[in-house]
C-alpha cells in the first residue's frame, strides 16, 4: 500500500497548482476544479492554499495552541521618574505547556519604547530561568505598507518572538524607557534614517507603552511523523524524508491522509517532489540545470538545488495560514535575517522552533503566513518558509519596504554578539547559489530595488544594495545581528562560485 493516501478531489485539486516562475502580485484566486483531472497542469497564476471544504480529508498536522494574557501595571519601584508610565508585566504564574513567548499590542504603528523580560519556569519541575531579554522591534519583519496583507488583516504590533523550550511558568515585565534612553537606544548601530524621524524631533515626556499589551505562550504541537520514502514517479528523483543533520534515521511510519491544505501546499512543489514529500532533494548543478524552467539567461549560472525539508516536512498546520498564495514578479535579491529567537535550541528542535514563530506570525501577529521565504537552522538544514512553491517568486513580509522582488531568508538564532555557525553560513550560500540562479541573479552583483517606505528609505526611493544583503541594509535595524552580517560577504563569494561565477 502507499504511504500517502488523499482523495482523487484533492488529487485534482492539488495537480492544478503547478505556476511559471513570475506572476503577479497578488494572491491567486481558486481554480475551477470540475474537468482539472483531463487537462494537463496549470501555467496560469490561480493557486489556492487549500481547495475547497468538500475534498478535506483527514487531520495531518500536529496540533499547537497559543495562550494570550493581558498584561497589567506592575507595583512602582522605587527608581521610577516621577510621572513616568507604570511598568506593566505578570507575576509568576502558572500555564499549559508552551515553548516561545512574546509580547503582542493592538497598533501595528505603535512602537514598544521600553525593554521586555522574562522568566520561564521548566516544565515539571520548580526551576526557573534567569531574566531573559526580549528583542523589542520586530516591525521592520513585516509586510509592506499598503500591501494587502497589512492593511486588510487585524495586524497587531509585536515583539521578537523568543524560544524558551519546554516550560509550564512564566513571569513578564515590560518598563518603559526614557526619552533620554530611547534617543540613545533605538536602532544604535545603523546611521542612515532617511524619511525617519529624528531624536531631536522627540519630545522630552515620558514615552508611554502600547495599549492592549498581551503576553502570547506559543506550544508547537508535536512533530510530525517520519514518513518511509517512496517509489518517485519516471524521470523524477525519490522524495526524501525529512533528516536532520544532528538526528539519526527513524523507522518507517503507517500512512497517512493528506487534508486539502497540506496537498495543496505540497503541489506547488510538484515540479521538484512527489506530493506529500516532507523534503525536496538536492541535485548536482548538472541535474539542476537540466530539470528546471529558469528565466532567460539565467544558465548557466544556477547553483546546485539544495536540499530543502518541506513546509510538511516541519509540521506546518496548513490550516493556519491565509488560503491563497501570493506572489511577485521576480527575484532581484536575496535579505539575510537573524529569527532573534535565541540560540537555545537544538537542531532536532528546529521543527518547533519554525512552528512557534510560524504561529506567532500568523495567530499572535496577524500575518497571512510565516513571514520569512526560507529558515537555515544552526546545522545548515534548510526549510521552506512561506507557502506557495520554494521554486516561485513568493511574497514575503520579511523586509519592510522591500519584500517585493526579493526573498528573505531567516537564520534561526541570535548573532549580535555569537558568531553563526559555518554550517548555516554554508547554507545561505547554497540556497542563494540556487534560488537567485533560477532568476539571472548574480550573488556578487548589485540591484537597484524602489523602496516601499521604511524607516530608511521613503516609499519610491530606489536604492541601490548587493543582490544578498542584510537587514539593515533596508532599514534601520540591528538584524541579523553584527556577527551574521560580517559573514555575508563571504556568503556572496561562496554563492557565486556554487554558480559557476
Amino acid at each position: 500500500m502507499r504511504a500517502l493516501l488523499v482523495t482523487s478531489a484533492g488529487v485534482t485539486c492539488a495537480m492544478a497548482l503547478t505556476l511559471p516562475l513570475a506572476t503577479s502580485a497578488t494572491a491567486a484566486p481558486a481554480p475551477d476544479l470540475h474537468s482539472a483531472s483531463s487537462r494537463p497542469p496549470s501555467t496560469s497564476p490561480a493557486s489556492p492554499g487549500a481547495g475547497p471544504p468538500a475534498v478535506r480529508a483527514g487531520a495531518a498536522e500536529p496540533a499547537g495552541s497559543t495562550q494570550s494574557l493581558p498584561l497589567a501595571p506592575l507595583a512602582a519601584s522605587s527608581d521610577r521618574v516621577a510621572g513616568a508610565p507604570a511598568a506593566q508585566g505578570l507575576p509568576q504564574r502558572d500555564a499549559r505547556p508552551f515553548s516561545l513567548v512574546g509580547v503582542v499590542w493592538d497598533d501595528p504603528e505603535a512602537e514598544l519604547h521600553g525593554t521586555v523580560q522574562v522568566r520561564t519556569r521548566t516544565t515539571g519541575t520548580t526551576r526557573w530561568s534567569e531574566w531573559q531579554d526580549v528583542e523589542t522591534h520586530d516591525a521592520e519583519h513585516a509586510a509592506d505598507l499598503g500591501s494587502a496583507e497589512r492593511e486588510g488583516r487585524a495586524v497587531r504590533g509585536a515583539t521578537a518572538p523568543l524560544w524558551v523550550g519546554d516550560s509550564d511558568g512564566v513571569e513578564v515585565r515590560v518598563r518603559p524607557r526614557s526619552p533620554e534612553a530611547s534617543d540613545h537606544h533605538e536602532h544604535a548601530e545603523p546611521s542612515d534614517h532617511r524619511g525617519s524621524a529624528q531624536p531631536q524631533d522627540r519630545a522630552a515626556t515620558p514615552v508611554p507603552l502600547p495599549e492592549g499589551l498581551r503576553l502570547e505562550l506559543v506550544d508547537p504541537g508535536e512533530d510530525p511523523a517520519p514518513e518511509p520514502a517512496r517509489s518517485a514517479p519516471i524521470g523524477r528523483a525519490a522524495a526524501t524524508p525529512a533528516v536532520f543533520a544532528d538526528t539519526p534515521p527513524t523507522a518507517a511510519v503507517l500512512p497517512e491522509v493528506l487534508t486539502a491544505e497540506v496537498a495543496a501546499a505540497s503541489a506547488v512543489n510538484a515540479e521538484l517532489a512527489e506530493l506529500g514529500a516532507t523534503a525536496i532533494p538536492a541535485l548536482t548543478q548538472k541535474e539542476t540545470l537540466g530539470s528546471v524552467n529558469a528565466v532567460p539567461g539565467a544558465k548557466p549560472y544556477i547553483g546546485p538545488r539544495p536540499k530543502i525539508i518541506t513546509r510538511k516536512g516541519w509540521g506546518a498546520d496548513e490550516k493556519l495560514r491565509e488560503r491563497n498564495f501570493a506572489y511577485t514578479k521576480t527575484v532581484k535579491a536575496a535579505f539575510v535575517h537573524h529569527s532573534a529567537t535565541g540560540n537555545n535550541y537544538t537542531c532536532k528542535q528546529a521543527p518547533s522552533v519554525l512552528r512557534s514563530i510560524y504561529r506567532y506570525h500568523v495567530k499572535s501577529s496577524g500575518w497571512r503566513d510565516f513571514g520569512y521565504n526560507f529558515a537555515v537552522d544552526k546545522c545548515g538544514n534548510i526549510y521552506e518558509g512561506r507557502a506557495g512553491g520554494v521554486s516561485k517568486a513568493v511574497l514575503g513580509a520579511h523586509t519592510l519596504g522591500f519584500n517585493t522582488n526579493t526573498m528573505g531568508i531567516a537564520v534561526l538564532g541570535s548573532y549580535g554578539s555569537t558568531n553563526p555557525p559555518a554550517a548555516a553560513v554554508t547554507a545561505v550560500s547554497k540556497l542563494t547559489a540556487w534560488k537567485l540562479g533560477l532568476f539571472g541573479a548574480n550573488p556578487k552583483g548589485k540591484v537597484t530595488l524602489v523602496s516601499g517606505g521604511s524607516n530608511k528609505y521613503k516609499a519610491g526611493v530606489k536604492v541601490r544594495m548587493n543582490v544578498i544583503s542584510g537587514h539593515r541594509d533596508g532599514f534601520a535595524t540591528e538584524c541579523p545581528g553584527a556577527r551574521l552580517y560580517k559573514k555575508l560577504g563571504t556568503a556572496r563569494t561562496s554563492s557565486a562560485k556554487l554558480q559557476g561565477r
